[in-house]
């Protein structure tokens, strides 16, 4: 074989070996975005599992707020509607600007703070919050990685070539700056 020839097969194999490690690199991020994005999925079901209890709890003492429990029902019917992270992160914002609501209406009605049955559902929600918390950083943070491989390059051509696009980040529920406001 010819100097030249064993030269080009070095450079092929070379190019071969790193668009492999490139692509297996951008496998990687994108299947870890997804396993987080599973974990976010995991525990926003859980808190909508324990909303109907708290729900139920809640209406026993404040018949009159029957807007924020409807705001709850309705968001909680679109994330189980919801087809794609996007959608499903819009839905877990809208209830989260509710459950806002609900704390006021707590702190409005000191019989139902002493509740046993109410300060329990707002243990396990809180815990779940925390929970929805750390899923979501982590989610972010993989975000983040996935998108800064697809942006470098020269993985930005494997990206390219492949197909493999950036992610949207979870972000912040519109308002969730402003303090909600209950009127009785």
């Amino acid at each position: 074989m010819k100097k030249s020839t064993k030269i080009w097969l070095i450079i092929l194999v070379v190019v071969l070996g790193w668009l492999g490690l490139s692509y297996n690199s951008l496998v990687t991020g994108r299947e870890g975005v997804d396993n987080k994005w599973a974990q976010i999925d995991t525990q926003l079901q859980r808190r909508y599992d324990l909303i109907p209890n708290l729900v139920s709890t809640v209406k026993g003492v404040t018949a009159q707020e029957q807007t924020v429990f409807g705001q709850l029902a309705e968001a909680r019917t679109q994330y189980a509607g919801a087809t794609n992270p996007e959608a499903r992160a819009s839905a877990a914002n809208g209830v989260e600007s509710s459950l806002g609501r609900i704390l006021v209406i707590m702190e409005n009605y000191p019989e139902l703070r002493s509740s046993e049955a109410f300060r329990d559902l707002m243990t396990a929600l809180e815990g779940s919050e925390n929970r929805v918390g750390v899923a979501r950083k982590d989610y972010n943070d993989a975000v983040t990685s996935l998108n800064a491989r697809i942006a470098r390059f020269p993985s930005n051509l494997v990206a390219g070539i492949f197909g493999v696009s950036k992610r949207s980040y979870f972000g912040k529920a519109e308002g969730a700056g402003e303090v909600p406001v209950v009127k009785f």
